[in-house]
């Protein structure tokens, strides 16, 4: 046998990974590790992936697919249940306007929760809601110099550079 083909061991466990792992709307990779995959997933970074192997009870460095049924189904039940699992200031979304609750949320729900949020903001008129209309920055960051939207302002060398090109082949 040549060192270049895979045993008969490496191929069936080639075999035995799932390659895809649905979790709510969301395809992670199998063929990543688990804190990785993880990761994938919008609203779950590097500190949720961790929190979520650790309390599974998985190593995060193992390959996602090729763990056994359960544990696949222990990290889903994680990922879906992750506000309540761990403390509230490491949720994404703390205090609810409406309810009141402090939720976790991921993939499509993160994007219609926070467009929400945002619109909310907009119709009431509070400061960030009339910067978001606006289009500038939200969050104190400095505009003076920084986020323009507009064409040059100040000097533009270039087109001074053409008017002086132009100028000599025009006095040739």
């Amino acid at each position: 046998m040549s060192a270049e083909e895979p045993d008969a061991e490496e191929q069936a466990e080639e075999e035995d990974i799932r390659y895809f792992i649905r979790i709510g709307q969301t395809d992670l990779d199998g063929t990543k590790s688990v804190e990785r995959s993880l990761t994938e997933m919008n609203g779950i970074g590097h500190r949720a992936a961790r929190i979520i192997a650790e309390k599974a009870g998985v190593d995060r460095r193992e390959t996602f697919g090729a763990l056994e049924e359960n544990k696949i189904d222990d990290v889903v039940e994680l990922v879906e249940g992750f506000a309540e699992e761990v403390p509230e200031w490491l949720t994404n979304h703390q205090e609810d306007f409406f309810s009141g609750n402090t939720t976790h949320e991921t993939g499509n729900d993160l994007d219609l929760t926070r467009r929400q949020d945002i619109n909310r903001m907009k119709m009431i008129n509070s400061y960030k809601g009339v910067r978001h209309k606006r289009g500038q920055k939200v969050r104190g960051q400095r505009t003076k110099s920084t986020g323009r939207t507009e064409g040059t302002i100040g000097v533009n060398v270039e087109a001074i550079k053409e008017e002086a090109a132009e100028e000599a082949a025009g006095e040739e």
